[in-house]
């Protein structure tokens, strides 16, 4: 009896265990099952859209080019350097004062000038009174002469040393132009109107012949030095528009090809193209203006336009390459789609960098590329009043035409 006991209670204890094992076997299966069928599940969550953080596809007048850069140079600009050795006077102009053209911007002490200037004077009034007393000798030697008094030999010594005495006398006077020019040129004028972009010298210091004293820049007027391959040389014109971006603006400005070099360099063989710029923020040499001016030394960048075609384009930010087509984040009934899209031709449109794109309709919503990655099927709402889109229908081309 007490054997069949045992048995009983062994078998009671087995059950227990093997019901606990079962029951945390199908707990942990349905963990497993709930948590896969979470990850699987598509995040359905809400993100709000300013108006500003979409763009429409459309049409634009796409401007297609060569991308440019180079740091922005005055055409007009001038180095003021000594003339003289001495030391430097009046120098009262700094970096960022306006000048104009022949204002007086320093002067080179004259003193031993002038002292020069009175002792080629005096030398050459002294030529003259030894020119005035050769001259007489020659005019009594030739009555002599005439008279039979003298030799023709004594009037042709006489003749020579009036030569003599009158090339002394020019010789003075020439020395004295350039003395007198010495002390004009103690007096530095700016032969441009302009700013002072670099002031390298200070008053009373010592300067040489050919030292630097002020840079002056003719800000009114802007280039832009391009460095362009030998092939794209080809396509490019004097006349033809770009739209650059300045280091430290917003704004897009416009510039010209104004002159080809005509020689490649050596080694790279690249062409030189000069694009002039209208600086919009000075009037004329002032340095005034309404808008702020552009400044020589920026750094600039943007599109020489060689083509011009109607395309149907989205800005190239907003263009994902995360996965192993290109796509587009579009908003369709209020909800993120990822569209892809085949890419087409580059360009410049309202100075914004668009590309063309096939697969994408016409007028449809795009995500901007500063709002980041957003799953598809994510719901959006808007804070703001968004752009009208068109319905999703077909993909509309992205085939250029010629513009008119």
């Amino acid at each position: 009896m007490k054997r069949w006991v045992k048995w009983a209670v062994a078998l009671v204890i087995v059950l227990l265990i093997a019901g606990g094992v079962l029951r945390a076997l199908s707990a942990r299966k349905a963990q497993q099952q709930a948590l896969a069928a979470s990850s699987a599940a598509p995040d359905m969550g809400l993100v709000e859209l300013a108006a500003t953080d979409v763009v429409k596809a459309q049409v634009r007048e796409v401007v297609q080019g060569l991308p440019v850069s180079g740091s922005l140079k005055a055409v007009n600009s001038a180095l003021i350097k000594a003339r003289v050795a001495g030391e430097l006077q009046g120098l009262t102009v700094r970096e960022g004062d306006v000048v104009k053209a022949g204002q007086v911007i320093a002067r080179i002490d004259a003193a031993e000038y002038q002292s020069r200037v009175r002792q080629a004077r005096e030398q050459a009034e002294s030529a003259k009174a030894q020119v005035d007393v050769v001259q007489r000798q020659y005019d009594n030697n030739k009555a002599l002469v005439d008279q039979g008094f003298i030799s023709k030999t004594a009037l042709d010594t006489s003749l020579a040393n009036l030569n003599a005495a009158q090339s002394t006398y020019k010789a003075a006077l020439a020395a004295t132009d350039v003395a007198a020019k010495s002390v004009d040129d103690t007096i530095l004028k700016a032969p441009i109107s302009g700013q002072v972009s670099q002031r390298l010298a200070q008053p009373g210091e010592r300067v040489g012949i050919d030292t630097k004293i002020v840079e002056i820049v003719d800000l009114s007027r802007l280039e832009l030095e391009a460095t362009l391959s030998a092939s794209d040389s080809m396509d490019v014109r004097v006349g033809q528009s770009a739209s650059l971006k300045i280091e430290g603006s917003r704004k897009q400005v416009n510039a010209v090809v104004a002159r080809i070099n005509p020689s490649a360099q050596a080694g790279s063989r690249s062409v030189l193209a000069y694009l002039t710029i209208d600086n919009p923020g000075v009037s004329g040499t002032t340095g005034e203006g309404s808008a702020p001016p552009l400044r020589q030394g920026l750094f600039a960048q943007g599109t020489l336009g060689t083509a011009q075609a109607s395309l149907l384009s989205v800005p190239v930010s907003a263009v994902r390459t995360d996965k192993p087509t290109p796509y587009l984040q579009a908003v369709e009934n209020g909800v993120v789609v990822h569209k892809s899209v085949e890419l087409g031709a580059r360009g410049n449109a309202g100075g914004d960098e668009v590309v063309a794109v096939k697969g994408l309709a016409d007028g449809a919503l795009v995500v901007r590329g500063e709002i980041g990655a957003l799953r598809e099927g994510t719901k959006v709402r808007f804070t703001q009043q968004a752009p009208a889109a068109a319905a999703p229908g077909p993909a509309a081309s992205a085939a250029a035409k010629p513009a008119p």
